[in-house]
Formats: C-alpha cells, structure tokens, sequence
C-alpha cells in the first residue's frame, strides 16, 4: 500500500504463471474502496495480513477450491489475492451459468456468491448449488444488502452472508468458518453413508448367515419330533420340544432385528397413501386372531361411523397395530379384554388400545420404547400369562413407525390392571420429508 490514492494488488495468471508477478491499480476512496469493489478500512487492506488464519488443506492432502461468482472483476482479483494467499484454490465466474459450470466441474468446497448477478440470478445460482450438493457452503455477497434479503438467503441455503464492502480480515473469518462447517458436513455425510452400509451388510449378514439356519434347524427338530428318524422317549421329546422352543424365540429375534433395520422414514414417507384406519386394525388383529382365541379373549372395537382417512403407509401402520395387539395379547390374562377406541380430533386420528392384563411398572415405563429392553421385574409374574419371552423390540419398532409418521405415542399402566397404549398419527404428511422438531416423546 502506497500514500497515493492507488490501491496495489499483486495478480497471478495460472494459466500462464511463469513465476513473474503483474500488478493490477484501483482507485480507492480516502476511507475505502467504493460499494462495487471489495474492501473499505484504509488501514485493513494489508492483503498479508495473517490476523485471522484461515485452515489450510483441513479437509485432507487436497487443497480446498473456492469458487468467486460476481460481476466485478475487482472483487474478482481482491478475494482471489487474499484466498490465494492462505492456500486456496481460487476460480472466479463472472455470471450464474459459467459459475454453474465451474461449480458442477470442480465441486467446490466453498462459493462467494453475489445475489445480483446478469443473466441467470443469484438466487438462481443458489437453489442449483443446493441441489448438486449441499455440503457446498454458499457465502452470499451483496452491495444491496438488507436485514430481509440476508433471511431470504439463509432461507435458501446460504450458509453466511457478507455485505459489500468488507474487508480481508472480514473474509478470512467469514471463509474459515465456512470451511469449518463444511467439514462436519462432509464428515457428517460421511458417517452416514459408513452407517448406512454397515446397516445393510447387517441386513445381509442376519438373513443369511443366521436366520436360514436356524430355520433349518427348527425343520430339523419338527422332522425328529415327528418320529420320522424313530421313536423318541419322553425325555428326548420333552428336550426336542424345549429347544424348538428357543430356535422359535431366536427367528423372533432375527426377524425383529430385520424389522428395525429396515424401518426408515424416507422409505415410509416414500410411500404414502390414503388410509382408512378402520381397515388397518381389521388386518392388524387379524394376523394375531388364533392367539387372541386361545386366551379367549373379548375384543371390542369402539369406532366413530365416519371417520377420517389418514395419509401414511399401510404396511407400516398393520406392523405398528399388529405389535401392540400382540403385546395385549401376549400379557394378558385368560377371559380377559382387549379394547380398540378411535377418536377424529382436529389435525390428528387418536388410537387406543388397552388390555386388562400385568400392566408395568411406573419406573419402566420410560424406558419400554428403547430397543431390547424387556421388564424384568415381573418376570416371573409373566410367566404366569404367557411362556413366550419378547425379544425387546417390538415396541421400539412402534415407535420408530410412529415417529416416521410424526405422530407420537403414549403409554398409561397400572400394575395388574392393564395397560394403554395411545397413538396421535396426523391426518396429513408432508411429502418433502421435513421432520416436525416438535416430535412428541412418549410419557409415562
């Protein structure tokens, strides 16, 4: 920086670089350069200056890229100067379409975008970059800026937002920042794709390497108790027929196991359809109608004449009744009950299903939604209702349903009295899978 009213950038060319350096003169005001350049404080445009570092190839051995779509060709050379300097790979467009192109070629870790852009708009710009790839971090520039349009940006996707002028002190901060999110993007992305394979070797890990051979093993046990291979002694079938027992409660588990692996919101919500709730828990109990008969249970239906539809996914809902009816089941006592009541409220169909069977105990009842936790503290008593041992899945796999749907669910018990379940689905999804933050947890 001179005295003169000359501001000095140094400018490299990489496509001709051969080691020399050109220098490029603007004008710049006593206390600034004008809104269409890039930085104002006099005293802050030394371009050297290492005040604020930026992280240099934080990412990996790869240098970041940042990519500089604006109309000004002095902002052009003035962010390029500064990033350059910190270790960045800089590449600048002069318009929306040849900063696309840019964008879709190199895949950029980070975009200094004007909003005022010719031809093809900021705004424009800012929705595609979206959409290639979201882990890009948009800093929007503007030497129109307002409190509304730095919301509308963010609104868009716009990490950042940087009001022209500014100076390199000012970038520097803005773009280390940027460069720190993108990198718990990319390693968030990252873990989510290890997550998701690791989900699906799961998947096929337990359906061929466990679930085929404890099925054949079980055909096994069913051939010998059926005295093909010989007659057995009491002792032998009594053995026989405990461990077919076991190998029935292990495919239980595995099959469960599967249910919760595949269970994802985006495949539910892919997938949605005009409901009518009324058949959904016809087929619910119908799956589970003989063990419901050899308890002689007394089921009773409570359902308005006309009763609102519901946008879900039927498969999903008949599993989501069908585990609560079981559990009704399951725990309930001989001759006893099991009570189904709708109700149509504003924005929500409500679901009630209660049993006159051990109930639970209040200090479980926090914890009966999380995955394989099973109430031990009326073991014994349970054996009294029924020699089945649950697995400890079935109600997480409700909830996770429930949630898909961004309804909730909630569970009231009293020690052998019974126990109801209450479940809020809404009567309308929305289709872009946004999740409503506001998500009920079930209560005791």
């Amino acid at each position: 920086m001179n005295s003169s009213n000359t501001l000095y950038i140094e400018r490299e060319h990489p496509e001709t670089y051969t080691g020399n350096t050109t220098w490029l003169t603007l004008p710049f005001m006593s206390h600034g350069i004008t809104p269409s350049g890039s930085f104002t404080d006099l005293e802050q445009c030394d371009l050297e200056s290492e005040s604020v570092g930026l992280p240099q190839n934080n990412m990996g051995t790869k240098t970041n890229t940042i990519i500089v779509i604006d109309d000004e060709e002095s902002m052009h050379d003035s962010c390029s100067q500064v990033l350059s300097r910190a270790g960045f790979t800089v590449k600048t467009a002069f318009d929306g379409e040849r900063g696309m192109s840019l964008v879709r070629e190199m895949r950029p870790d980070l975009v200094l975008l004007d909003l005022k852009l010719p031809g093809k708009s900021g705004v424009d710009v800012l929705n595609e970059i979206t959409a290639t790839d979201p882990t890009i971090i948009i800093v929007v520039i503007t030497g129109y800026a307002t409190v509304e349009s730095a919301v509308e940006a963010m609104k868009l996707g716009a990490s950042e937002f940087l009001p022209k002028p500014f100076t390199p002190d000012e970038l520097r901060m803005i773009v280390k920042r940027g460069m720190e999110k993108r990198h718990l993007l990319v390693e968030t992305k990252r873990l989510q794709e290890e997550n998701q394979r690791i989900r699906e070797n799961f998947v096929s890990i337990i359906t061929h390497e466990m679930r085929s051979p404890l099925v054949a093993v079980e055909q096994y046990i069913e051939v010998l108790l059926g005295g093909i291979t010989g007659e057995l002694s009491p002792k032998q079938h009594e053995i026989l027929v405990h461990s077919k027992s076991r190998i029935i409660w292990l495919i239980s588990l595995v099959n469960e196991w599967l249910s919760m692996a595949r269970i994802h919101e985006t495949s539910i919500l892919d997938k949605l359809e005009e409901v009518d709730i009324q058949h959904v828990l016809d087929e619910a109990l119908e799956l589970v109608t003989v063990q419901a008969e050899v308890k002689k249970l007394r089921i009773s239906f409570d359902v308005p004449g006309k009763i609102s539809s519901i946008t879900g996914n039927k498969i999903s809902l008949v599993h989501l009744f069908m585990n609560l009816y079981s559990n009704a089941i399951k725990y309930n006592s001989e001759n006893g009950r099991i009570d189904t009541k709708v109700y149509d409220e504003s924005d929500f169909v409500r679901i009630c299903v209660s049993d006159t069977g051990i109930g639970i105990p209040q200090e479980s009842l926090p914890f009966i939604f999380d995955e394989f936790f099973r109430v031990r503290t009326i073991g014994k008593q349970a054996r009294k209702f029924t020699s089945e041992t649950g697995t400890g899945l079935g109600l997480a796999i409700v909830k996770k349903i429930v949630d898909a749907h961004r309804g909730y669910i909630s569970v009231d018990s009293t020690l052998n009295q019974g126990t109801c379940f209450t479940v809020h689905l809404p009567k309308k999804q929305q289709q872009n899978g946004n999740r409503n933050n506001s998500v009920h947890e079930a209560t005791a």
